[in-house]
């Protein structure tokens, strides 16, 4: 009896600090470590660094026959998205998914030449559905401008890739909350050390050119000072000095957009 006694009295101790955390189970179900270890392997196997505009090459032909790609998307699927309270953990997790998103529409697409080929003019391929969390549809245009943007970090413009060539190089890892702000930062010098995408100086004419991102997004980097403070910040130790003295005066122009598939 006193066994059976201590083992209930266990058991309510045990239930107890489950009422007096709500949503941890789910919490834990968001945190799931199983379809961010398949993003890893899929991003290991199915994606390569190039020393070209593109940055990160996509085997999207690859994925499409990779059984482990649609258990991934499953897995992913599963997840709460309203579980995560942790603002890190929300922004490493949409940006995560963005990208996943974008890359299995142009799998379940294929062949296509460019993202917005999955579109039209009435309605872009942003608008329309990209895949599914927790029984719920999302479109890439939801996620990027009315969760992403809101959380008031601008660097994710250098993080969310929409499977262009002319988009910020591809990571080849997934984000996490740990180690989130080493992450965006590391993607923005990544991106405008790209003279043909990121940042190219003309010292001669006293102008820059950078990517059209920041021109379609400027009011993003107005907290952190401006577009230019922003680019002067995450700017190749060879061009900072340059941009510090000049940026604030100097003519700006932006690259052409290349959206051909970054495959």
């Amino acid at each position: 009896m006193g066994r059976w006694r201590i083992a209930m009295d266990a058991l309510m101790l045990v239930a107890m600090a489950t009422i007096s955390q709500p949503g941890t189970a789910s919490a834990a179900s968001a945190a799931s470590a199983d379809w961010v270890t398949g993003y890893a392997r899929m991003l290991d196997r199915y994606t390569e660094s190039v020393d070209s505009t593109v940055g990160t090459r996509v085997d999207y032909t690859g994925l499409r026959g990779e059984p482990a790609w649609q258990t991934l998307i499953a897995e992913l699927g599963a997840v709460d998205p309203a579980a995560l309270a942790d603002r890190e953990a929300r922004l490493a997790f949409w940006i995560n998914v963005y990208n996943i998103f974008a890359i299995d529409l142009i799998v379940r697409n294929q062949p296509v030449e460019s993202i917005r080929d999955l579109g039209s003019f009435f309605s872009p391929v942003w608008k329309k559905q990209a895949g599914r969390l927790a029984g719920r549809a999302y479109t890439l245009d939801e996620i990027e401008h009315e969760i992403l943007r809101k959380l008031g970090e601008p660097r994710i413009h250098g993080a969310i890739v929409c499977a262009s060539v002319s988009c910020p190089d591809l990571r080849r890892e997934p984000y996490t909350a740990d180690r989130l702000d080493a992450q965006l930062a590391d993607n923005m010098r990544a991106w405008l050390a790209r003279p043909e995408k990121g940042l190219a100086i003309d010292p001669a004419a006293g102008s820059v050119r950078i990517s059209p991102i920041f021109d379609w997004f400027g009011e993003d980097f107005a907290p952190q000072g401006g577009v230019m403070a922003v680019v002067t910040r995450h700017a190749p130790e060879s061009d900072r000095p340059w941009l510090i003295q000049n940026g604030a005066t100097a003519r700006v122009g932006y690259f052409d957009y290349d959206w051909r598939l970054n495959d």
